[in-house]
């Protein structure tokens, strides 16, 4: 038998959110499950788990501009709900690398492509995008890597 995909372990997630009467935790994942739903429809392709955490992952990313946003709006209530949101997300990403394993990746990438100003950063963030996602903010990963070619 094969293994479950993120797609069948998020809707059985939502089974157990509305068995649990779990408002807030059902509501979040309807969003990812509507979000799948969408990307299946408009490209007529069915979402596996690469694809499926590339779309966690920016789900995470919108959440946290929002929540910045409203809390610099003073509205914590607005950027409360959206950090919860963030938490019920990052439930089904694979656990966040550390600094130590993150740094080796990156010293590992740019080594392996001979990596030498800024003219290589697309080569390097290219090679660690797909070992990263959902594992890691890109973003931060990006400003790593750009400290690390121009030093």
């Amino acid at each position: 038998m094969s293994e479950e995909t993120l797609a069948q372990s998020i809707r059985a997630a939502m089974k157990v959110a509305m068995r649990a009467k779990d408002k807030n935790r059902l509501s979040t994942i309807r969003l990812i499950l509507a979000e799948f739903k969408r990307i299946e429809v408009d490209e007529r392709i069915e979402v596996d788990d690469d694809r499926a955490l590339v779309v966690l992952d920016k789900m995470v990313k919108q959440r946290r501009d929002s929540a910045e946003q409203y809390t610099n709006a003073s509205r914590q209530e607005l950027a409360d709900q959206e950090n919860a949101e963030i938490k019920v997300i990052q439930a089904f990403l694979p656990a966040q690398l550390g600094a130590e394993e993150l740094s080796a990746m990156v010293d590992a990438a740019i080594a392996a492509s001979d990596a030498t100003g800024m003219s290589a950063m697309g080569a390097v963030m290219g090679q660690l995008k797909p070992q990263l996602q959902g594992r890691a903010d890109i973003g931060a990963v990006s400003s790593m890597v750009k400290q690390r070619l121009t030093a």
